[in-house]
């Protein structure tokens, strides 16, 4: 009986602690969907912090056409690899080293509350969440705003909401996330891209490039 009353008082202490900013684990394998006014896309896609590299298999629609992606966003070296399996073929993008932003709240955002999702009647029936708001100032002058949640225990993202004067409102959601990589292999180009070259005179890609014309 005290054991359980002394695990209950750790479990409400646990509950009672003002949240933090948090910062997602560094390795992560998961789905997501985005979708804004013209486009919805879903996602699987490994995401590596300590490298900088996300792997991106979508499919979706956008103006009622479907599409499928695969790309390969290699930030610290700067390139984004667009892949055609079928036709074998890699489009090769300048991508912005500063655009790779790791999961995380950071410190400068503001909590907006703390919830369950689900139901607190029983274990098992519901997730504490945070939810965070905050804004990046952009180079030209602007603000860029997103409103985000994260799991209280293990910072793992669930939603996020993010605007740019380009995308508008963009709608991200997390699931199925499983933290590490299973298939290393998934951070390098197959070997038909090795030829692709790169357009130096195109306009840099982002993250919100690789969900068809998102932007």
């Amino acid at each position: 009986m005290r054991t359980f009353v002394l695990l209950m008082c750790l479990a409400v202490g646990c509950l009672a602690q003002a949240p933090h900013p948090c910062r997602s684990p560094p390795l992560l394998t998961g789905a997501m969907s985005v979708a804004n006014e013209k486009v919805n896309a879903y996602a699987k896609y490994d995401y590596d912090a300590l490298g900088e590299r996300i792997r991106f298999k979508e499919m979706g629609s956008y103006e009622n056409k479907t599409f499928g992606l695969d790309a390969l966003l290699l930030f610290r070296e700067g390139v984004m690899y667009t892949i055609n399996h079928k036709n074998r073929t890699c489009k090769k993008e300048r991508l912005k080293k500063e655009d790779f932003h790791p999961m995380e709240i950071p410190a400068d955002a503001t909590l907006l509350g703390q919830v369950i999702l689900g139901s607190s009647s029983g274990p098992g029936q519901g997730l504490l969440v945070n939810t965070w708001y905050g804004e990046r100032a952009t180079p030209t002058g602007g603000k860029d705003k997103w409103l985000s949640t994260f799991t209280e225990f293990g910072c793992i993202p669930v939603s996020t909401t993010y605007y740019t004067d380009k995308t508008g409102w963009v709608l991200s959601t997390f699931f199925n996330i499983v933290v590490g990589i299973d298939d290393p292999q998934q951070f390098f180009p197959p070997k038909f891209c090795q030829g692709a070259e790169l357009d130096a005179t195109a306009d840099a890609a982002n993250f919100y490039s690789v969900f068809k014309n998102i932007n």
